[in-house]
C-alpha cells in the first residue's frame, strides 16, 4: 500500500516537475539564442530537451530511477531559485544602503542598456541545480552498488560467551550485482571468520536467473564457519509471477541452498553450541500476498530454554509488538533498503506508513535489540541516498 501511493506520488509529482523543468530550460541562454526570441519555438525546443532527457535516462536506468533523478533535480532548481533570488535581494537592498543607487544612477544605466544591445546572461541557478543532481545521484549510485561492512557490539547477560554473526539481507540478485559479484561479497564476509552467517530474506529478486541463482548459493556454500549458514525467506524470493519468468520457485530456491549446506527455515528453531537459538520466521507476505500463514513468535519461542540467548530472523521489521513480548533477545530483519532514500526514509519516518516498526539500525526495546539493515544490495530503485549497501558483523558478548 505504501509503496503504491508512493509511486502514485511519484508519478503526479514527475508531471508537475517536467513542467516546471520546461519553464526553467527556456530560461536557459542556448535555448533563448536558437528560438530567437519565438515563444512558441523557445517552449518547443525546451519540451524535445525534456523528453530527450527524460527518454534517454529511462534506457539508461528505468523510467522509475528516470523519474527519481528528475524529481530530484526539479527539487535542487527550486532550492537554487530561491538561493539565487534571496542573494539577489541581498545585494540589491546593500547597494541601496550604500547610497549606489542614486536616481542619476538609475537614468545613466537605463541610457546605457537602451544603447547596448540586450546581452544573455548566464543562468547559474539552473546550471547550478544540474551540477548538484549529477553530484548527489552520482554519490547515491555509487552507495547502491557498493558494499561496507557495518558493526555492531550487543551485550547480554546470558552466558552465550562472544559469537559473531554476520548479517546479509536484500541481495535481490541481478540488480546491482550478479552471482559472481555475490560470490565476491561472500569473501569479504568469510574474511572476518564469522561464527555463523545469517540471510535474511530477499535473496533474489523477481527477475533473477536461475543461473545467477545457482552462483550465489555455490558462493555460500564455500563459506567455513563454527555453526553455519541459516536462511529465511523474504517477499521476493519466491516470486510474484509465474515460474516461467524466472524459471525456479522457491521450492529450487530451498534445494540449491541446501545442496550448498544452507539450512532453510520456515517457521523452524535451531540450537547452536547449546547456548543460543536460531528462531527462522515465515515471511510475513505468506500471509498477506500468498494466502497462507505463519507461526506467532509466541508459539515458536514457549518450549525454549530462556536462559539461552534467542535470535530471530525476520525479513520484515512488522512484528516488534509480540516479539518483545515473546521476550526473544535479538530480532535480524532487512526488506526496508534502510529507507532507500533520504525523501521515502524522511515520509515513513514522519507518517508512519510502510508498515515497518523500524526503517534502519539498532534499536533496544524493553532488553530485546532489534537490527534492520539497509541490505546489500538494491530492488528497483538503483540509488541510495538515505543509507548505503552493507552486510552486518553482529558481536554478542555474554558471560
Amino acid at each position: 500500500m505504501m509503496w503504491a501511493f508512493i509511486f502514485i506520488f511519484m508519478f503526479a509529482a514527475f508531471i508537475a516537475a517536467c513542467i516546471y523543468l520546461i519553464t526553467r530550460v527556456r530560461k536557459i541562454a542556448l535555448v533563448d539564442k536558437l528560438a530567437k526570441d519565438r515563444k512558441w519555438l523557445s517552449i518547443l525546443i525546451s519540451a524535445l530537451t525534456c523528453v530527450v532527457f527524460i527518454v534517454v535516462l529511462s534506457l539508461a536506468m528505468g523510467y522509475i530511477n528516470a523519474i527519481i533523478v528528475t524529481i530530484y533535480m526539479i527539487l535542487f532548481w527550486l532550492v537554487c531559485e530561491f538561493a539565487f533570488w534571496l542573494v539577489g535581494k541581498v545585494k540589491n537592498r546593500m547597494k541601496s544602503t550604500a547610497g549606489e543607487t542614486t536616481e542619476s544612477n538609475i537614468i545613466k544605466n537605463n541610457a546605457e542598456s537602451s544603447v547596448k544591445p540586450k546581452k544573455r546572461k548566464i543562468y547559474y541557478a539552473g546550471v547550478t541545480a544540474i551540477i548538484i543532481t549529477i553530484v548527489y545521484m552520482s554519490w547515491g549510485w555509487y552507495q547502491a552498488h557498493n558494499v561496507w561492512q557495518k558493526d555492531y557490539t550487543i551485550h547480554t547477560d546470558k552466558a552465550v560467551g562472544s559469537i559473531k554473526l554476520a548479517l546479509i539481507a536484500d541481495s535481490h540478485t541481478g540488480t546491482t550485482f550478479d552471482g559472481e559479484g555475490f560470490a565476491e561479497h561472500v569473501k569479504a564476509i568469510q574474511a572476518q571468520d564469522p561464527d555463523a552467517v545469517l540471510i535474511a530474506g530477499d535473496f533474489v529478486d523477481d527477475d533473477t536467473s536461475l543461473i545467477d541463482m545457482k552462483k550465489c548459493c555455490e558462493a555460500l556454500g564455500t563459506l567455513d564457519t563454527k555453526y553455519g549458514v541459516y536462511y529465511v525467506f523474504g517477499n521476493h524470493d519466491k516470486g510474484y509471477y509465474a515460474s516461467e519468468r524466472r524459471d525456479y520457485d522457491g521450492d529450487d530456491i530451498i534445494a540449491e541452498l541446501e545442496k550448498n549446506g544452507v539450512a532453510v527455515l520456515q517457521d523452524e528453531t535451531v540450537l547452536l553450541g547449546d547456548s543460543f537459538y536460531i528462531i527462522g520466521r515465515q515471511d510475513l507476505s505468506e500471509v498477506t500476498d500468498r494466502g497462507g500463514s505463519r507461526a506467532d513468535i509466541e508459539d515458536l519461542v514457549k518450549d525454549l530454554d530462556d536462559d539461552k540467548y534467542q535470535i530471530v530472523m525476520d525479513h520484515q521489521p512488522a512484528d516488534y509488538a509480540n516479539e518483545k513480548a515473546s521476550g526473544v533477545d535479538l530480532v535480524l530483519s532487512g526488506h526496508t533498503h534502510g529507507g532507500q532514500l533520504f525523501l521515502i526514509k524522511l515520509f515513513q519516518e514522519i507518517t508512519g506508513m510502510g508498515g515497518n516498526d523500524q526503517i534502519y539500525g539498532l534499536e533496544n526495546i524493553d532488553g530485546s535489540d532489534f537490527i534492520v539493515t539497509s541490505g546489500i544490495s538494491d530492488w528497483a530503485i538503483k540509488f541510495k541516498t538515505g543509507c548505503r549497501s552493507e552486510y552486518v558483523i553482529i558481536d554478542i558478548q555474554g558471560k
